[in-house]
């Protein structure tokens, strides 16, 4: 038989005519075209499913390596993102805010841009980067020192470089930026430090902020440079100060959903893990936000671990499909192992299944989509101890890594079926004693 040529993506690399730039059009089509890939995650509803037929099970076999690239030996690190492909020369993003052009046919570098970080950087979860976006000339990624760049996409001259936020405060960007109609939408790392999470979207061609949504109750979104209207109502899910800085980071990016015309991205868990001192439903944080591209106005929201004590954050990917019926929905897994399923058009819950086995820090899920929480199997309270340094140790299933950690899930709209990476364990967990500074992990657990 034939032996078949394969580098990542070989019906990609067949012979292209110089192009004129990605295009809004290009970015709807991304996940039924095959001659390229545009998107991270194979179109902006983050199916991750291709059409193409010429790989099967019955010659997969004959599949070999056309050629290898190198980032760097082991002290770069670890490498978690997703190339994109476009007129012949493939983009992918490295470890300590690197991205490289190669020429998708022959595996030969083009171009690399080196962030060149500054000292004091605050990653919490390694230096990777998860993913570059592209549109018109240029292609866009996230650094560890709090930036986006845009990058000229054929020679790798920079274009514009803005600041998200304060890297000293522990700020960080490691998701791919997503593509709306010539903006540039970013999320933000760094909830471990006591950051807010927000999302922000910038002119694809200037860089300039068009808006910037915080995710955590309390804070001012702006639009246009002034103040647009307050995330949530001040103090209505947390008490005192904590919003301030109530993490909920926007870690692993977002989807878009092209027919309600919805941005979806998940906020991370609140801040600190230590759920003793922040009573209340500790809104946004730990939920699913549904905004709207053109202003970053919060259309609605669906929280998946209110108070949240685990660390099982809330950020994992937002898939909108069609289910076998015809409705249009929402699915995502969640850390705390449970796989959600929610209505397009607003974000209502529909269902909830478990998805790992053996979960114990809920007997269930509610018919309103609330947690029915184990409270024994929640951490102790530390300053209920003996002497108010560490609460009661529990075992909690999941561990904070999760049903599912941040690698992505797939749907197959032909099967109709999702494919879910997911994790089988547990952890021991308890509270600690902790207040906030700037620059400092802010956990309050172990």
């Amino acid at each position: 038989m034939k032996r078949l040529l394969c580098a990542a993506t070989v019906a990609l690399l067949a012979a292209q005519t110089a192009q004129a730039g990605v295009t809004e059009q290009d970015l709807v089509d991304d996940q039924s075209v095959t001659t390229q890939i545009v998107t991270n995650g194979m179109g902006r509803h983050l199916q991750r499913f291709s059409p193409l037929k010429t790989i099967n099970k019955n010659n997969v076999q004959n599949v070999f390596p056309a050629w290898a690239f190198s980032f760097g030996g082991e002290k770069q690190r670890g490498q978690e993102t997703q190339p994109l492909i476009y007129d012949g020369i493939m983009y992918v993003t490295g470890s300590y805010s690197r991205l490289f052009a190669i020429d998708a046919r022959t595996g030969e570098e083009i171009w690399q841009y080196d962030a060149r970080l500054p000292e004091g950087i605050l990653p919490c979860c390694d230096v990777i980067n998860r993913g570059a976006a592209i549109y018109g000339d240029n292609v866009y990624f996230g650094t560890l020192d709090a930036r986006v760049v845009a990058l000229n996409a054929k020679t790798g001259k920079v274009k514009w470089k803005k600041k998200i936020a304060d890297y000293k405060a522990g700020y960080s960007l490691t998701s791919a930026p997503i593509i709306v109609n010539g903006l540039v939408i970013t999320g933000n790392s760094g909830g471990e430090f006591g950051i807010v999470g927000a999302v922000q979207a910038r002119d694809a061609e200037s860089g300039e902020l068009v808006w910037e949504r915080p995710v955590i109750e309390g804070h001012m979104g702006t639009f246009k440079g002034q103040p647009s209207t307050m995330t949530g109502k001040l103090n209505a899910s947390w008490p005192g100060d904590l919003w301030k800085t109530g993490g909920g980071a926007t870690w692993l990016g977002g989807s878009y959903d092209i027919d309600t015309d919805t941005l979806v991205f998940g906020a991370g868990q609140p801040a600190p893990w230590n759920s003793h001192l922040r009573p209340g439903d500790n809104l946004y944080a730990a939920s699913r936000l549904g905004l709207d591209p053109s202003n970053g106005e919060i259309k609605w929201h669906f929280q998946t671990t209110p108070r949240e004590g685990w660390d099982f954050d809330g950020v994992n990917e937002v898939i909108p499909f069609v289910d076998k019926s015809g409705n249009k929905r929402f699915a995502t897994a969640d850390r705390n192992g449970f796989f959600y399923v929610l209505n397009r058009e607003d974000g209502a819950f529909v269902q909830a299944t478990p998805f790992v086995k053996n979960i114990n820090w809920a007997e269930g899920i509610d018919g309103k989509g609330r947690p029915v929480f184990i409270e024994a199997n929640r951490p102790g309270d530390p300053s209920a101890a003996a002497e108010g340094k560490k609460g009661k140790m529990v075992f909690a299933v999941p561990s904070f890594l999760g049903g599912k950690n941040w690698n992505p899930m797939a749907h197959s709209p032909k099967t109709g079926l999702f494919y879910v990476p997911s994790n089988e364990w547990g952890m021991d967990i308890w509270n600690e004693p902790i207040s906030y500074k700037k620059g400092a992990a802010y956990l309050g657990a172990g």
